[in-house]
């Protein structure tokens, strides 16, 4: 409704002032707005208060020359390394500690032992089935002590002495012979073997019954140096299967032994093409090397050729030999049944060309041939493009089953497969372009930014996954991307806050890893860049992020930091609100008073009140009473009429006009332009609410009368002073019929039903439906309709997917 404002001069200034004036504070209205302080570590000459590494921050490494073999007819792996670590520390190093994750599956795990979860009686599907229990308890059945690493020797490289080691589950120390000095490095050598388990998405096997061969996806496999630093020391907390790596850079060497009718795709670059490859193969590499399209190195013919042999077949072996110079880790792939495919590009223009290349096998066809090296090129250069370009000289993406992907320096394992009759749906096609995108990603966040997965999953996965969002876009406009948009993660805000954890906390102790450490900050990002900072204040200061940590070990403190140095946008209170936190937004707006100016002028104020006593008397008894006023006693006997009979009180007189010009004389000219500007205004006052409890930027949208629009902007300071209710003032020339929250989808607000004054309904649909079965045939695809086609029969012996 309408109000109007008697006021004169500049006392109409004042009170517009008034009220806009802060409201009575809430008890903890401002700690939302002070900074973190103590929340974060204290800045020092390793870690500056800028976010930016310090003039005495430092990083150990560890070099690899490593001999390995495939065992093909025991699912075996054996390998020997020597390890060369460098105390780059300013510590004496009494022992070392490594990683042994295949332990996870050994009998008696932490990782295993504490995994938890109920029947769900409503049904089950069999890969859930499955999942009830671990890898290795599935595994123990057949073999109790099959499973996880046997170390068969630990020596001093130089002496060849036996070097004393404890294990404790999936770590390991190796006391030195003498202290490591800061600026030494030591030299050992370990000989381990271990069965590999089935592919479990992370590293495993895949078996095919078909034919009785298996795709090998090999990672977490040898002794790896854990980490140490400035901020943990020794970062050795055991692998409990969620929390993934935490590792260190160095220069590898890795020649790889498998069955010689193999194709071995790994991180680095292959040295011994010309021993591995046949000729024609080779020359169809050349061949790729200036290629812009991806080239078949290896056919699916000499893939089925080569499935006619069988795992215990003597078909001898062959060794590749690859290096690869400043990664954090090394895996590699096997199988007789790869397709393998590449192109060699120049990704950024600056006349350096790198390998995008990818290994499937016939059953990710039509998919993997058509997109997946052309995708693997596309990611390298919309992540290059926002953070720093790609340095190493290959990046490959692997077939690893129906769904779900690994991540390793310049190789990647990917889910995504169509039908058995080479359909698909579309769900299907843009979930393995999402996930290639995704994986080979990771090579950005955290191979090259190498942040502690171990302990915060968010810094890769959260980072990753918005970067992933754009590429998307980047790759196709209308690409139905998951994560990113905040509308995507209001169903996860909604959650009761018991099940809810914040993003700042510890990978192994997450609650819904992939809303929490995935999606939110990926959200959180997307926020930032779009409504909080902007894209150009955000896109500068992600890019520094990357390139001020790029080759070293970030923590989150370090990123929150640069973000703001880098940007000169206070951020204290979003990380508070997004990672601290687990609040939801919930924006209401309450209610909406309109506000008019009384100026005195008669001619508007008594044209408004005439309108307003109309519309008072529009009652319904009026509008039925109108068909008998003739008969009143007054219309049928003039003599009852007097004066006021024909008086119009909302008439303008000579009085009326001369008082107003009188008061108009009294005013400065200031006074009078200002009086006369705000006869033309609306004054609206706005009443909300934060009643999610996370402060974050109030965005209104104006629907005119008119037909047009208009939106207001106001950052989340606007709260500072009361975080639970607020009022604001707006003035428009034009009358507003409908106001609307976050018109955009812009802020993650976990109720629409209160962001619109007046309320409108928000519509919700249900659809009658018969009960279906739950298992078994769900019907052709889009693909197999066009084609008049049935579902092809379920698969048989791929693995668990």
């Amino acid at each position: 409704m309408k109000k109007i404002l008697l006021m004169t001069g500049l006392s109409l200034w004042s009170a517009v002032l008034l009220a806009q004036a802060p409201q009575t504070p809430t008890q903890n209205a401002n700690t939302r707005f002070e900074q973190l302080g103590p929340t974060l570590p204290t800045p020092n000459t390793f870690r500056t208060a800028s976010g930016a590494p310090g003039k005495d921050y430092f990083q150990n490494r560890a070099d690899y020359d490593i001999k390995v073999e495939l065992d093909d007819a025991n699912q075996k792996i054996i390998g020997s390394e020597t390890v060369t670590y460098h105390n780059n520390s300013t510590d004496e190093l009494p022992f070392i500690w490594l990683q042994l994750d295949q332990n996870l599956f050994a009998k008696g795990s932490t990782g295993s032992v504490t995994r938890t979860g109920g029947v769900n009686e409503s049904g089950m599907s069999f890969a859930q089935l499955q999942n009830l229990t671990s890898v290795r308890e599935r595994s123990s059945q057949q073999a109790s002590d099959k499973f996880g690493y046997h170390i068969t020797s630990v020596k001093d490289t130089k002496t060849g002495t036996a070097l004393k080691y404890t294990i404790n589950q999936t770590m390991m120390r190796i006391d030195l012979p003498a202290g490591l000095k800061p600026g030494g490095a030591y030299s050992f050598n370990i000989d381990w073997n271990y069965f590999v388990t089935e592919y479990y998405g992370r590293s495993g096997m895949e078996f095919f019954a078909k034919d009785g061969n298996y795709n090998y996806f090999i990672a977490h496999w040898f002794p790896r140096l854990c980490a140490y630093n400035d901020v943990n020391g020794w970062q050795n907390k055991q692998f409990l299967g969620q929390g993934e790596f935490t590792l260190i850079f160095g220069n590898y060497k890795v020649a790889i032994t498998a069955p010689a009718d193999h194709v071995v795709g790994a991180t680095g670059e292959c040295q011994n093409y010309k021993q591995v490859l046949s000729a024609t193969q080779q020359k169809r590499l050349t061949q790729a090397a200036t290629s812009k399209t991806p080239v078949v190195i290896v056919t699916q013919d000499e893939a089925e050729a080569a499935l006619k042999a069988k795992p215990t077949d003597k078909v001898g072996k062959k060794t590749w030999v690859y290096t690869a110079s400043n990664v954090r880790d090394f895996a590699f792939t096997s199988s007789r049944r790869f397709i393998w495919d590449a192109m060699q590009t120049d990704v950024y223009g600056d006349g350096r060309k790198i390998w995008s290349m990818s290994f499937y096998a016939k059953e990710g066809n039509p998919l993997w041939g058509q997109y997946s090296t052309r995708v693997v090129e596309h990611t390298l250069k919309s992540y290059g493009n926002r953070t720093i370009k790609y340095p190493y000289p290959v990046a490959i993406s692997c077939h690893a089953t129906a769904g779900g992907g690994m991540e390793y320096p310049m190789i990647s394992f990917n889910g995504g497969r169509p039908e058995a009759d080479g359909t698909y749906t579309d769900q299907v096609k843009a979930g393995m372009i999402g996930v290639i995108i995704h994986e080979v990603g990771h090579n950005f966040f955290p191979m090259i930014v190498n942040s502690d997965e171990r302990q915060w999953t968010w810094m890769d996965e959260g980072l990753n996954t918005f970067c992933q969002y754009l590429a998307e876009k980047e790759w196709d406009y209308s690409f139905p991307s998951r994560r990113g948009e905040p509308q995507y993660i209001v169903d996860y805000m909604k959650s009761d806050k018991s099940v809810l954890s914040p993003i700042m906390t510890s990978s192994d102790n997450v609650i819904s890893l992939g809303p929490n450490a995935y999606a939110k900050p990926a959200t959180a990002l997307n926020i930032l860049r779009e409504t909080v900072m902007g894209r150009e204040l955000f896109d500068y200061a992600f890019k520094e992020y990357a390139r001020r940590w790029a080759f070293k070990s970030p923590e989150p403190a370090d990123f929150f930091r640069t973000l703001e140095d880098a940007s000169g946008v206070d951020l204290d209170w979003f990380w508070k609100g997004w990672f601290y936190g687990v609040e939801p937004v919930d924006q209401d707006l309450v209610e909406v008073d309109w506000f008019q100016v009384d100026s005195g002028n008669p001619e508007i104020t008594k044209a408004a009140a005439r309108a307003e006593a109309q519309r008072r008397a529009g009652t319904i008894s009026k509008q039925r009473d109108a068909a008998t006023k003739a008969e009143t006693v007054v219309a049928k006997d003039s003599t009852m009429k007097d004066f006021y009979n024909s008086y119009d009180p909302y008439a303008v007189t000579e009085a009326d006009k001369k008082k107003y010009q009188d008061y108009l004389a009294t005013l400065s000219p200031d006074e009078r332009k200002a009086i006369e500007a705000a006869d033309k205004q609306n004054f609206y006052t706005l009443s909300l609410k934060n009643k999610g409890g996370l402060p974050m930027p109030v965005i209104i949208r104006m629907q005119f009368e008119d037909g047009t629009d208009s939106v207001a902007r106001y950052p989340a300071e606007i709260w500072r002073f009361n975080d639970v209710s607020i009022k604001k003032v707006i003035t428009t020339s034009k009358k507003v019929t409908q106001w609307t929250l976050d018109p955009y989808q812009e802020i993650a607000d976990i109720d629409a039903e209160n962001n619109s004054f007046p309320r409108t309904a928000q519509p919700t649909r249900f659809q009658l439906f018969k009960q279906q079965q739950r298992f078994g045939p769900q019907g052709p695809n889009p693909m197999q309709q066009q084609r008049g086609s049935t579902p092809p029969p379920a698969r048989q012996g791929t693995g668990r997917n």
